[in-house]
């Protein structure tokens, strides 16, 4: 295994220089597992990862850890489900957060965990495309890089690793969707991942698309702010209430699931919903016909957990729409064949994963989603040493699991095979661990 490993680290060399005497790139060896994003999961993975003695390198092309967090969610956001199923590996949050912590709350976690761990991500180095080299065993991964602002010219980098960890997620890129005459549409049309505060919009008259949790959290926040927003659902959605019986509904669920069927547990839940909210059907919400867990289980559809929303459109402050049908310069048109004014809306449409634009291999995640083809909870693990982690539909929770899966079996590799070498042209700097 030695002689194996050292030949192809002289092939690996022997290539370096090759391709340097004709490129102006830096190319790095990571003698560890090579991270793809530097949000929970990839800080995870990093984490379950050093807690057995293995280094590994993280890339991120924001400029901070956590940027979904940081830079593309409303300032009133709070976790939706308690705290103890939001924990990181090996790091509880502070005793004193409360049950559902903010953002801001919630960001400070995500950098105390970082400094704990001494994760030190390399940041505004977006990767453009990740390969596998089977003549050389190893992955390249091509990053480019430059400093925030954009100010500089691009330096290009290619990192060669024996082990690849997707942790980009399902939440990389915004959701558009094309709207009939949205190009007409005279007033702001702007996605939630821009959105900050309903304060923005006083006294307007607001379209919200969308009715997830971001969709009605937005609704409630514009209220808050004394805008006039109207809610499109398209389709059924489970609204379910955050918390019965004194404790969290989430919480409640995973206890009952210990002992019952996912039917048993959901017909549960939807009586007690019944009893606390009433009939959401006559509010122009109905309900799907699979019940809300096995509707997660099956299509990875999270039911709507409401903070004070479903209230708002019981007294009329929201109003819900059906499908827009389209645009107009000045409003909408919905297939009811109703018209409404509107001087603002928002797409809370969701995001969706980008990895087939830059992965380069096309058997563990699919073309058309960009999620691992195998269902949760096999997906986690592909060919060749390369691993995805964040992409269950099961949030943080999800993917602490898998980290902890990522990291016990490439810790099983790392010591069973023999540790890769240094190249030459991995200079310290290089290696920012």
């Amino acid at each position: 295994m030695d002689c194996l490993r050292e030949q192809q680290g002289k092939r690996l060399h022997d290539g370096f220089f090759e391709k340097r005497s004709k490129s102006r790139s830096r190319f790095v060896w990571v003698p560890g597992p090579l991270i793809v994003g530097a949000g929970p999961s990839g800080l995870a993975t990093a984490a379950c990862l050093k807690e057995r003695g293995v280094p590994s390198l993280i890339l991120e092309r924001a400029h901070c850890i956590a940027s979904l967090w940081q830079l593309k969610t409303y300032d009133r956001l709070r976790l939706h489900l308690p705290k103890n199923f939001c924990e990181l590996p090996l790091f509880p949050f502070p005793p004193e957060f409360p049950t559902y912590p903010t953002k801001e709350q919630f960001i400070r976690y995500l950098e105390s965990y970082a400094k704990h761990f001494g994760l030190r991500p390399v940041f505004n180095e977006t990767v453009v495309s990740a390969e596998y080299d089977r003549s050389f065993g190893f992955w390249r991964v091509k990053g480019v890089s430059c400093e925030e602002g954009g100010c500089c010219k691009p330096q290009e980098t290619e990192y060669v690793c024996r082990w690849l960890v997707v942790a980009t997620g399902e939440n990389a890129e915004a959701v558009i969707p094309d709207i009939p005459g949205a190009a007409d549409f005279s007033g702001p049309l702007v996605h939630t991942s821009c959105y900050k505060s309903g304060a923005a919009f006083r006294r307007k008259r607001v379209l919200v698309v969308g009715c997830g949790n971001s969709g009605m959290e937005v609704c409630l926040d514009l209220c808050n702010h004394n805008a006039y927003p109207s809610l499109v659902v398209r389709k059924a959605v489970h609204v379910l209430p955050r918390e019965m019986l004194g404790t969290s509904t989430f919480g409640l669920s995973m206890f009952l699931l210990k002992w019952f069927s996912v039917k048993v547990v959901d017909k549960f839940l939807l009586l007690m919903t019944w009893l606390i909210m009433g009939s959401t059907d006559t509010l122009g919400l109905g309900r799907p016909q699979m019940g809300p867990l096995e509707l997660k289980n099956k299509s990875g559809k999270t039911p709507v957990l409401d903070v004070g929303a479903f209230a708002k459109i019981k007294s009329g402050d929201i109003k819900v729409r059906p499908e827009i049908k389209r645009l107009t310069a000045n409003g909408a048109e919905f297939v009811d064949g109703k018209t409404e004014e509107l001087d603002a809306i928002i797409l809370a449409t969701g995001y969706r994963s980008n990895v087939p634009s830059w992965l380069k291999e096309g058997d563990m995640f699919s073309e058309k989603d960009g999620l691992p083809r195998r269902p949760f909870p096999e997906g986690w693990k592909g060919e060749n040493g390369l691993y995805a982690v964040g992409f269950t539909k099961r949030g943080i929770l999800g993917a602490c699991m898998d980290a902890r899966r990522i990291a016990q079996e490439i810790d099983y590799s790392w010591k069973a095979e023999s540790k890769p070498i240094f190249l030459a042209t991995a200079t310290p700097t290089s290696l920012p661990y």
